[in-house]
This record gives structure tokens, sequence and C-alpha cells, in this order.
């Protein structure tokens, strides 16, 4: 099985979008829905600007339900004489490519983990030069396909905005949000949530982002619907989705957890009266540069979205 337009979700992967430095990543998925909007379905009314910092909306046609995809990644900020400091979660594994930018130039170097005798670790950054205070640094891309999987750095959440523009070419009425720092404490979902029910009366959500496999969650299951992580999801509107899907004859299967979080996290905090639902597919090797996602379990992903846009 090959993955529909992989260059895309490849493009997607090489653009740096730390937590807190979306402004490269929104810029590119802006300037994509521009060059691609006339072959879709239907043509989506672009928002940003003042108000939304480097969060994107798409409005298509009468929107009823909004979709969520965070574009932020993990990644670590340098420190004092390369010391790094982790955004986000980030597994340290010793040995791992970091890459970023400041102002002398391209910075490239190995994460070391060092210990003292009282067993404290400290990370640094091997590199052939110090890297200024404060830059950001992400894992370098390496992007692999085999017949049944994809493995890269930041399926989480590049994938989900894959997912959301794949979406994108066939949905006639919704919302898309392009979201930031959600790897971070979360940041946008809260105005984004609110122009969106004041300006167009949306007060659904899916969240568009890549889930864990577990014990529960496996590969080759379908896409995963989660019943509850850290939050918990309105009932009702949960079994609406679960009998959509179970309608639809699409290979999908059920996530309860106990810890995690996402955008919806961020609307359940917020006061905004906004039902919200995690969708997505399940990867090994999270907030590692060698995440992995079985392709068919993308394909799940895009259609139920698709499904699930089209009826509620």
């Amino acid at each position: 099985m090959e993955l529909s337009n992989s260059e895309l979700l490849q493009e997607l992967i090489s653009i740096q979008g730390v937590a807190s430095d979306e402004s490269n990543i929104k810029s590119f998925i802006k300037e994509y829905v521009r060059e691609n909007a006339s072959k879709w379905k239907s043509k989506p009314h672009i928002i940003d600007g003042t108000g939304f910092q480097d969060a994107l909306i798409l409005v298509f046609g009468a929107p009823r339900t909004a979709v969520y995809a965070h574009m932020d990644t993990i990644g670590y900020s340098v420190g004092y004489e390369n010391e790094l400091i982790r955004v986000g979660g980030p597994k340290n594994i010793d040995g791992t490519l970091l890459v970023g930018k400041d102002s002398q130039g391209d910075v490239e170097g190995e994460l070391m983990i060092f210990e003292n005798e009282s067993g404290q670790q400290r990370i640094q950054l091997l590199s052939n030069r110090i890297v200024e205070r404060g830059t950001l640094l992400s894992f370098k891309p390496d992007f692999k396909e085999t017949k049944e999987y994809i493995q890269s750095p930041y399926l989480d959440n590049r994938l989900g905005v894959y997912v959301a523009l794949q979406l994108a070419e066939t949905l006639e009425n919704g919302a898309i949000v392009f979201s930031t720092y959600e790897e971070h404490g979360g940041n946008s979902v809260g105005a984004c949530a609110k122009y969106l029910m004041n300006n167009y009366d949306v007060f659904k959500a899916l969240i568009c982002d890549i889930t864990w496999v577990t014990h529960g969650v496996v590969h080759k299951g379908g896409v995963a619907v989660s019943m509850r992580d850290s939050m918990l999801p309105r009932r009702k509107y949960l079994n609406k989705i679960i009998s959509i899907a179970q309608e639809s004859g699409i290979k999908y299967q059920l996530e309860v957890e106990s810890a995690g979080g996402s955008d919806g996290s961020v609307l359940q905090k917020s006061d905004l009266p906004i039902d919200w639902c995690f969708i997505g597919a399940p990867e090994d090797n999270v907030h590692t540069p060698k995440e992995k996602v079985y392709k068919k379990d993308i394909e799940s992903m895009i259609s139920l979205y698709r499904v699930l846009m089209n009826q509620l």
C-alpha cells in the first residue's frame, strides 16, 4: 500500500515548528491551501492574523463541526553552554541528532546524557561550537516508508496535519483549525473555538492527533476513537460518534486511558460549551525520532473523519 501524497507528509515533517515557534509551518500550510484549494470540492475562507497568533482556521461552507490539528512539535531549548532544556516531553536518547538555526547559521549536533555520582542527569548538545542561548532544536528529519508502515520524527502531529489537509480536499461544510503550543501547555485552541462558536455557531470538535500504541490500542486495529484520557468527553457526544463509526464499516478501535491530553484538554478546561472527541491513528516509539504508524490505520483515520464531518 502506497501512502497517498507521501511527499506532502515528508515536507510537513521537514519544516521546524517546535512549540512557540510555529510561524514557518503555519506559512507553509497557508500557502499550500492557496495553491491547492481551487481543486478541492469547496474553497475555504482563510482566517488568521491579529488575535490568532500563529494559528490558522479554514472555514468551509456552513460549518457544524471543527477539526483541530496542532502544528507544533516537541523539541529542546538551548540553555547555557549547550545545555538542553526540553520543550514538551521528548524522550532523551543518547546520540539523537538535533537540528536548528541561530544567527551564526545552521546547527546540528548530538544529544548527550551525563550523569553525576548522585544519579542526576544533565542533557548536553555535542556540537562543534557553542549555540546561542534560546535556540530551538528538533529531531533531524529521517522519513522511512515500507509496505506497511511509515517511521519518522514528528508523526505526532504532522501526520494529524496531513490528515486534516486530506480531509480538506472533500470537505463541503466544516472548519479546520491548525493550532499551536499543544505540546507545551496549550494556547490557541480556546481563542479559535470561541471565534467559531460566536461567528458560526460551531459547538462540536474533533481532535485530529496521533495517539499511543498500548496493550489496549494496537497497530492494525484501525483508527482509535478515544473514550477518555486524563479528560472525559461528554458521553452523549461520544456515543453519537461511536454510533456513526459502527455504521460506517470503517475499521476502528476504542481507547480508554488514564493519562495524556490534547487540544481536547484545553477545550474541556475552558469555559466554552464545546463537545470534543480525540480520534487518531496509534503510533509506537512516541516522542522519539522513530515514531511508527501502520499505513492502513492512517487510511481509516482519513475515511472516518470524512464520514464524521458529513454526519455530525
